[in-house]
């Protein structure tokens, strides 16, 4: 058994039942966290429907899903959001010293089948992704009480800076310099 990552529609059924199965899980955390109690039903509906990701289509962006002996298992989604002037990139803009920067976002592995190496093959995945969309550098934000994708975005040399945008729910923001070589 092992992991295969391919790019995905977002509209398939299948990225859409791992778009819920991935935001059923971060929102009912939260509101366990915060509220002691799990995400309402016409909440959690209005909020998935809310966010159709419209930017992981190509030609900026893409879905990746990740299949455990054939079985859809995780997400990773990448998009383009901008490009910063001098920064050291090694995948350039067009203009001298800049870096297009790409954002991780949707990087989810399915409970059952945590503990397999499914983050690793994601995040693999998905920086190969933002090279081929033309990024030097990959950026993601993620909450305080997901312990488990901070390690992990850490155990694959993202480092923790300052914020890079105002999302309610963001508490960490990671970044992460590409290498040509796949480093």
């Amino acid at each position: 058994m092992s992991w295969t990552v391919r790019p995905e529609p977002v509209g398939s059924a299948v990225a859409v039942a791992l778009w819920r199965a991935y935001y059923t899980e971060v929102s009912d955390r939260w509101y366990e966290l915060h509220e002691g109690r799990r995400t309402e039903p016409a909440e959690l509906e209005r909020e998935i429907a809310a966010d159709a990701g419209a930017g992981l289509v190509p030609p900026g962006g893409v879905l990746l899903v990740a299949r455990w002996d054939g079985e859809p298992g995780g997400t990773a989604g990448v998009r383009l959001v901008g490009v910063d002037g001098g920064g050291g990139g090694c995948v350039g803009a067009g203009v001298e010293g800049a870096t297009v920067t790409a954002e991780l976002t949707r990087v989810f592995v399915a409970a059952g089948l945590r503990g397999k190496g499914g983050g690793s093959v994601l995040l693999a995945a998905a920086e190969e992704a933002a090279r081929s969309l033309g990024a030097g550098r990959v950026r993601l934000d993620t909450r305080h009480d997901l312990v488990e994708a901070r390690a992990l975005y850490a155990r694959h040399g993202y480092v923790e800076g300052p914020p890079h945008n105002s999302d309610q729910y963001a508490e960490h923001w990671f970044r992460k310099e590409l290498s040509v070589d796949g480093g």
